[in-house]
């Protein structure tokens, strides 16, 4: 795997991804704001093919959340959001694509502290972060759905 910016059509192909519900819940609008949000992402790459992406910063945060004192500052720590190609998804390549994308992330900062944030019902992805080192630190709801945010503590 590797990490290249984001371009316009790598950001396009993102926006045409569509999971099967529930999961439809992280299909992205095929808008202007979508694609200038996705253009501030890296691409993951496996040869030629785009088959993820992440973000850190504000972007990693649902903006409820953050209106709802979820996300307190701490210094050592960055928040992290990502996504994998749908067809992907539930295959078992999710604990080494998150690892290396957390070991991307340590490479670049010296952190402490990585957090994300992931929608309750999502039980598949929750699994894999606890499998990879992340708990559970508070929840919120936003829209009528249930969010956990949760952190993993680096070496």
């Amino acid at each position: 795997m590797e990490i290249k910016k984001m371009t316009k059509n790598d950001a396009k192909k993102i926006i045409n991804w569509k999971y099967e519900p529930p999961y439809d819940f992280y299909n992205m609008d095929d808008n202007e704001e979508s694609l200038q949000e996705l253009l501030q992402y890296n691409g993951i790459f496996a040869g030629e093919e785009l088959i993820g992406f992440y973000c850190v910063g504000s972007f990693a945060q649902v903006p409820i959340g953050r209106d709802k004192g979820s996300y307190p500052e701490t210094e050592g720590l960055v928040d992290l959001g990502f996504g994998m190609k749908p067809e992907l998804t539930g295959q078992g390549f999710g604990y080494t694509f998150v690892s290396f994308i957390i070991a991307e992330i340590q490479q670049k900062d010296c952190l402490s502290k990585i957090r994300l944030t992931v929608a309750e019902f999502n039980k598949r992805a929750i699994t894999l972060y606890e499998k990879v080192g992340f708990v559970t630190q508070t929840s919120f709801l936003a829209n009528d759905i249930s969010f956990l945010v949760m952190i993993k503590k680096l070496n």
